[in-house]
């Protein structure tokens, strides 16, 4: 992925509130940070999906800024320390935890429930590539990659 166009997702990530979110719970230390009325949402399918195509599963790969499996930047990392801040929780991510797949998929779950709220598979695909105010267009090649290896 292009380290310009992940720069200005991750930016626009945290300028722009959208709202948008998964319900999963976090880790098993009781920081459950889901709706407790809403149903749990199964992203593992879609997130298993982005590491194929972000990394091909590699939990030490390494493109510019961004690295592990999922291709975190430390813009994103950030942005979960201050979600998890703001909800008075007083766990923290580190740079080194991009390079684990476990953390990176914590990470992936935060951002989801804070900024996809709806659950739509369709925008966490799009907006995981082209930023919160992604471009349908920017975002087709990477959108049916995601696709096809969920099929």
């Amino acid at each position: 992925m292009n380290n310009i166009v992940k720069i200005a997702f991750l930016s626009l990530t945290f300028i722009v509130s959208i709202p948008l979110a998964a319900s999963a719970p976090i880790d098993s230390n009781n920081e459950n940070y889901q709706d407790s009325e809403k149903e749990q949402f199964d992203w593992t399918p879609i997130m298993e999906a982005i590491i194929k195509v972000e990394s091909e599963g590699n939990p030490n790969a390494v493109s510019g800024n961004s690295v592990g499996a999922m291709q975190i930047t430390p813009i994103l990392v950030k942005e979960c320390n201050k979600i998890l801040d703001k909800r008075k929780s007083d766990k923290r991510f580190s740079l080194n935890d991009r390079y684990s797949i476990e953390k990176s998929k914590e990470m992936f779950l935060l951002i989801q429930s804070h900024h996809n709220k709806t659950n739509n598979v369709e925008r966490a695909i799009r907006s995981w590539n082209g930023g919160p105010c992604y471009s349908t267009k920017s975002t087709d090649s990477y959108f049916r990659k995601v696709m096809r290896h969920l099929k």
